[in-house]
């Protein structure tokens, strides 16, 4: 969500650069759209908010979008606080209740990457686990960011890993610890830059048992990635109790 700048051009990432330090026109209006996109789902995974600091005038952007978009339960992570300019976060809306496992602070040379870590409860339906990510920029960090996501989906529950990976699906694909989790690359759609998109860094990662109904790029520009949607078919209880 860029906390709600919304780069068009790739030269904005340096004549707009102040406005990741300091209150800025427009950032309400972007936050607003985004809610308006994300109340059409029952869950929302959200990247780079911001969880209240200068440059978000105070305001917690993932409470905000809770809030406009009419989800009744939310989660922020602060990956990298850097009070009181910034706290970059992560974050997720949930029309169904969620229990909070962990934030965990992934591996890499520099802090400040890191993964939320949720269950969805709806009755009558086996439990979901979702992690929320933000990975390295870096090849050989995002590696060792995987093996440790791999380590957490590898109890073979029913559990999707997405965000921005920062990696292309050939690299992910490739992992021998997402492959040994059982977790599959669900598009190789581009996402990124939202303007032009050339790279598909914006991923879902399923187990075996998830049943994946479909998956697209939305053509939505309401940060420099395009947000993914994905329908998946939760499991009835009484079916996943009888899976050995």
């Amino acid at each position: 969500m860029q906390v709600g700048l919304q780069s068009r051009r790739y030269r904005h990432y340096l004549t707009e650069a102040w406005r990741h330090l300091l209150p800025s026109r427009g950032v309400r209006d972007t936050l607003d759209r985004i809610a308006a996109l994300a109340s059409g789902y029952d869950f929302v995974a959200l990247q780079e908010g911001d969880a209240g600091s200068l440059r978000s005038a105070q305001l917690n952007q993932i409470a905000y979008l809770a809030e406009r978009a009419g989800h009744p339960h939310w989660q922020a992570a602060v990956n990298r606080d850097l009070r009181p300019f910034a706290q970059h976060c992560l974050g997720c809306l949930s029309r169904e209740p969620m229990q909070r496992l962990d934030h965990h602070r992934l591996p890499g040379w520099l802090p400040g990457r890191g993964a939320l870590d949720v269950v969805i409860t709806r009755p009558g339906f086996a439990r979901l686990r979702v992690i929320v990510v933000h990975l390295a920029l870096g090849q050989m960090a995002r590696r060792r960011q995987l093996a440790y996501l791999a380590s957490l989906a590898a109890d073979g529950g029913d559990a999707l890993v997405l965000g921005d990976f920062n990696g292309e699906p050939a690299e992910l694909g490739a992992h021998p610890g997402l492959r040994a989790a059982g977790l599959r690359v669900l598009h190789a759609e581009p996402t990124y830059p939202s303007w032009a998109p050339l790279r598909s860094i914006d991923q879902v990662l399923a187990t075996p048992r998830v049943v994946v109904e479909s998956i697209r790029a939305l053509p939505a520009q309401l940060s420099d990635h395009l947000p993914v949607e994905v329908l998946i078919r939760l499991q009835a209880l009484a079916a996943a109790e009888a899976s050995p």
